[in-house]
């Protein structure tokens, strides 16, 4: 049974007669004041966020485990374990003071029968952002184009083109043309290693330049049969549940799935969401969140966490296990971007952040 509860209370309070949580053991995730108890037919609930949390004055009328919690942008889609009443969401906005400057909060709380009786104006969650920053691995040849976009050749840990976002790598995308996809089935096992590796990545695919049928076509396979072919891919699948792999047709197609990818990530990753309900979806679902290795949690640290001056010796403190090679790779590459300038040569050097 799932360790995800959510509890509905009667708080005897004319305006706001309920307060629904959702909780993790003795962890409070989302607690707001609501007019109903659940949302009637085409209609959507305006909830009042509860800052206290705390109160034990409150009657419980229901707990119902909650069989998933995912976050889909600014909206918080939750499934219970019932048979009716099982499907909600929560709309999360924020909005401009019409008379002052800065903004305020509004959340409304949707069923899935709400939604479909209403008929909203069909909306993407994910739009689109063509200010992309997309690393392309060195090794890469004759690259795709990414018209617009911040694009940098880089030695690259996995895969073959990379979303920088937030100073680290926020998605990876491995590119086979047919044959290369064709030539690595020679040696499953380590496409599996390879795939597993990218699998590490909270966003990832393989993209490949060709159509599944192609797989099965006895004229395009030389020494593999289209049986073989099907239970190759197939097992990949299945080995890889987490993992997107897409049949995209051809280069065109496949340079524009990446790129449509890596708009939709950056659109979900900057979406408003209240900090600790993200937080506490991400404590709860499976942790797909490598970002790069060791070089960019460096990267990352310098950029983000380190105030003022700061030498080597505060960086091997800091990853006590990593090679000083790596911790100067990355002092080096931060000092050719202009982020980073040393005072002074050797041991004794002070490096300082470049302020803009």
């Amino acid at each position: 049974m799932s360790d995800l509860l959510w509890v509905l209370e009667s708080t005897k309070n004319d305006k706001f007669p309920y307060r629904l949580s959702i909780k993790k053991g003795d962890t409070v995730i989302l607690s707001l004041f609501v007019q109903n108890k659940w949302p009637g037919a085409g209609s959507q609930i305006f909830c009042l966020k509860d800052t206290n949390e705390q109160s034990n004055d409150y009657e419980v009328i229901e707990k119902v485990p909650i069989i998933s919690i995912d976050r889909y942008g600014k909206r918080l889609s939750v499934v219970l374990d019932r048979g009716v009443n099982k499907r909600c969401e929560f709309l999360f906005l924020k909005k401009k003071y019409k008379n002052k400057e800065g903004e305020y909060e509004q959340i409304f709380w949707r069923t899935q029968q709400g939604l479909k009786e209403h008929k909203p104006r069909v909306k993407l969650t994910a739009k689109g952002n063509n200010n992309l920053h997309i690393l392309i691995d060195a090794n890469e040849k004759y690259p795709w184009k990414f018209t617009n976009c911040i694009v940098e050749k880089v030695q690259l840990p996995a895969g073959d083109y990379a979303l920088f976002y937030n100073n680290e790598i926020a998605a990876v995308v491995e590119r086979k043309s047919f044959e290369n996809f064709r030539a690595d089935i020679a040696n499953l096992p380590i496409l599996h290693q390879k795939l597993g590796e990218l699998e590490k990545y909270k966003h990832s695919a393989l993209v490949i330049e060709a159509n599944y049928s192609d797989y099965l076509n006895p004229d395009k396979l030389s020494i593999y049969t289209p049986s073989y072919m099907a239970k190759v891919i197939a097992e990949i699948f299945a080995f890889h549940p987490k993992f997107q792999i897409i049949f995209a047709g051809n280069r065109k197609l496949a340079n524009e799935w990446t790129l449509r990818f890596f708009q939709a990530i950056i659109s979900h990753e900057s979406e408003y969401i209240p900090d600790r309900v993200a937080e506490g979806i991400s404590d709860y679902q499976t942790k797909n969140d490598f970002t790069g290795g060791i070089y960019f949690e460096i990267r990352k640290e310098i950029l983000e966490n380190i105030n003022g001056d700061f030498t080597i010796s505060d960086l091997r403190n800091r990853f006590a296990n990593t090679p000083d090679s790596t911790i100067r790779k990355v002092l080096n590459d931060l000092k050719k971007e202009s982020l980073i300038i040393s005072h002074g040569r050797g041991k004794g050097s002070i490096w300082t952040k470049v302020q803009y």
